[in-house]
């Protein structure tokens, strides 16, 4: 079984291309605490992560660098080689779910008013 949630921050903005399809693609870093054994020094890794279409749209259009996010998906290794002709390996989260997750003190955002004032809901 592939699954992994994270919590953390943002390092930086999103970014959002788009394919020849027209899909979206959004990568972020997320920085995520982690403690040594003792659980005295914070430390934090910093994890790549890749979502597609309406998630990487969500993403992109609500997150912010700095801003707290919790994210679901699986964990995808590629092999590839550069242009030296070296083997690497890449890591990232491939996110399925992303949600909002910060303090009552960050400003909220109201994303069920703007579903209802749009123009294209299914009913």
């Amino acid at each position: 079984m592939n699954i992994i949630m994270l919590k953390g921050r943002l390092t930086r903005d999103p970014e959002v291309r788009y394919t020849q399809n027209n899909a979206a693609v959004t990568t972020i870093t997320v920085a995520v605490d982690r403690y040594t054994k003792a659980g005295e020094e914070k430390l934090a890794d910093f994890i790549d992560c890749v979502a597609f279409t309406g998630t990487a749209e969500f993403i992109s259009k609500y997150f912010k660098k700095g801003q707290e996010i919790l994210i679901t998906g699986r964990l995808q290794i590629d092999a590839y080689t550069d242009k030296e002709g070296n083997q690497r390996r890449r890591t990232n989260v491939i996110i399925t779910n992303a949600e909002f997750c910060g303090s009552k003190a960050e400003k909220p955002i109201d994303v069920t008013k703007e579903i209802m004032d749009g123009d294209d809901l299914p009913f």
